[in-house]
């Protein structure tokens, strides 16, 4: 089965194979921002049956360790949220790493889960696995229609492996392995180090050490004038879970909001939600990136999945967040 230009659903793609509350659900990268959001929302719909190992328990870069945790487990379902991941500028330091260990992780997951006769998978990715001037909003039919971000791109051709293993083991197997690519994420749990988190959680850490230490401005990266999208990681969660209940397909799915905001405009609501009241200065001399990355969600909303956070109260919830969990020592000020 392959998608036409619209996103319009085949009978084949809607599908009712719920998962059961006493399934053995694998969810690796537990402690990440979108593996974390699952477990969580996977608790709350009754899921009892969880199954989450720490890299000290399990190196998931180590094929014959993998391999032995399949043959003992031998979980229902399979969640692949672990990988290496970054912003721009971990991405541009370590490019090997990036590229190694997401290959690594993503083979022996989706190979290991072939071998144990896993029932389901789902493998996670990210929207930057599209070219950098592809039309927007992304559609899943741009994928290798023209040149990634140079600034991510080994991040993104490991992801993009990943999306052609599931489909792979999909084909020569059958295999009940699906995909989805999440838009830029936020929320509960994100990483807050300003060398290597993204714009979201760089922007809350930067605004709250300037209010602490009375600066009277912050530099933001770029010029703001790119715009992205953003999902809050529980709306992300919930739209996982309910592929794993509802779709089947081999082509992979977007999650998205369906709308996107430029980085300015996102600066300054950060600035209000942590109530620094500076200026906000711009670096021209950083990348900005892609100029826009806006998903089209049309295929999984067709489905019958919506978003419910709205983007100016997930960023209060997500400072509230930070301010409850972050070590205060950790601050510079």
């Amino acid at each position: 089965m392959s998608w036409s230009k619209s996103t319009a659903l085949t009978p084949m793609t809607i599908t009712n194979n719920f998962m059961q509350l006493t399934d053995r659900i694998f969810v690796a990268g537990h402690r990440g921002l979108v593996g974390g959001a699952i477990v969580r929302r996977l608790q709350q719909e009754g899921y009892r049956n969880l199954i989450c190992k720490s890299r000290g328990e399990l190196d998931l870069l180590d094929q014959s360790a993998v391999r032995r945790f399949y043959q003992e487990i031998k979980p229902d379902h399979v969640v692949v949220a672990a990988a290496k991941v970054g912003g721009i500028l971990a991405n541009d330091n370590y490019p090997a790493e990036f590229i190694y260990q997401n290959l690594m992780i993503e083979a022996n997951l989706i190979h290991g889960a072939y071998e144990a006769g896993v029932k389901k998978l789902l493998f996670l990715g990210s929207t930057c696995i599209y070219p950098k001037m592809a039309p927007q909003p992304l559609k899943e039919e741009y994928l290798l229609t023209g040149p990634l971000e140079p600034t991510n791109e080994w991040y993104a051709v490991a992801k993009i492996a990943g999306i052609k293993m599931c489909q792979a083991y999909h084909k020569q197997y059958g295999s009940r392995f699906i995909a989805a690519m999440p838009t830029n994420l936020y929320g509960p749990g994100d990483n807050f180090d300003l060398h290597n988190s993204h714009v979201m959680p760089a922007m809350i850490r930067k605004f709250h050490e300037a209010k602490l230490a009375g600066r009277p401005y912050v530099e933001i990266w770029g010029t703001g004038t790119p715009k992205r999208e953003f999902c809050h990681v529980d709306d992300c969660a919930a739209a996982c879970v309910f592929l794993l209940n509802h779709y089947e397909g081999a082509d992979f799915v977007n999650i998205g909001v369906g709308k996107d905001i430029a980085i300015a405009e996102l600066a300054a609501w950060v600035r209000d939600a942590v109530g620094y009241h500076g200026e906000i200065r711009y670096d021209h001399s950083k990348p900005d990136g892609t100029p826009r990355k806006l998903v089209d969600a049309g295929r999984l909303h067709g489905l019958g999945w919506q978003p419910r956070i709205g983007l100016r109260d997930g960023i209060r919830s997500t400072y509230e967040w930070f301010l409850q969990n972050v070590d205060s020592k950790t601050l510079r000020t």
